[in-house]
């Protein structure tokens, strides 16, 4: 059976400065991450144990495990590819990603208003967790998620397409307690290639929710 693997950076350690440090992002992927990877395949391992022994007093607690680690590892993997070190600006036509830019302004009015709604999601998360846009596919709009630790609070059958990690451990060693001022930065990282990308991948998958009997 398939089991999970970190995936590699699509970019050099300090390829986000001065947006994140090489540092952030080498503790990030390689501790952070991993540690997610190595979490979701024990708690695997360990339910595989529990049937085997018909241990069920042990599942709800493992079940957990797996929604917390597996969240984890899914939603990094999209962040690092969310990002690039030329990145930033706003989905355009002139770019081929102006039907994101259209499902932006159609699902917030504009764009200044997703990027008011997504930053202020993001930056008020209590404790730890993720600002997300996600594509939700019973009405094909675009939604903003505020994602507590890795899997609260989030809306069954979306599919994330841009996700800001506003754990501690994304920003505190180098902006310190002032994570507004990090999830402003990060929009100048934003890769819109890779977010339209997902968009069209999602939209191509709308019906397969609901399917007819």
């Amino acid at each position: 059976m398939a089991l999970y693997s970190l995936p590699e950076l699509p970019y050099d350690y300090a390829s986000l400065e001065p947006v994140i440090s090489g540092e952030i992002i080498e503790l990030h992927h390689d501790k952070h991450h991993a540690g997610y990877v190595k979490g979701a395949n024990d708690t695997l391992e360990q339910l595989a144990e529990a049937r085997e022994k018909d241990q069920w007093a042990t599942v709800n607690g493992l079940e957990k495990n797996l929604a917390f680690h597996l969240s984890g590892h899914i939603l990094h993997s999209i962040y690092w590819q969310n990002m690039t070190g030329d990145g930033g600006g706003e989905p355009l036509e002139k770019d081929g990603t102006g039907e994101l830019a259209d499902a932006i302004a159609e699902s917030f009015g504009s764009f200044a208003r997703f990027k008011a709604h997504l930053s202020k999601a993001a930056a008020t998360t209590q404790g730890s967790g993720w600002g997300v846009l996600a594509y939700e596919p019973l009405t094909g709009r675009l939604i903003v998620e505020q994602v507590y630790d890795h899997q609260g609070n989030v809306g069954q059958g979306s599919v994330p397409i841009l996700v800001f990690d506003a754990w501690e451990h994304a920003f505190y060693l180098q902006y310190r307690n002032q994570k507004v001022d990090f999830v402003e930065a990060m929009w100048r990282v934003v890769n819109w290639q890779d977010v339209s990308r997902r968009y069209t991948a999602a939209k191509a998958r709308e019906n397969d929710l609901l399917l007819a009997p």
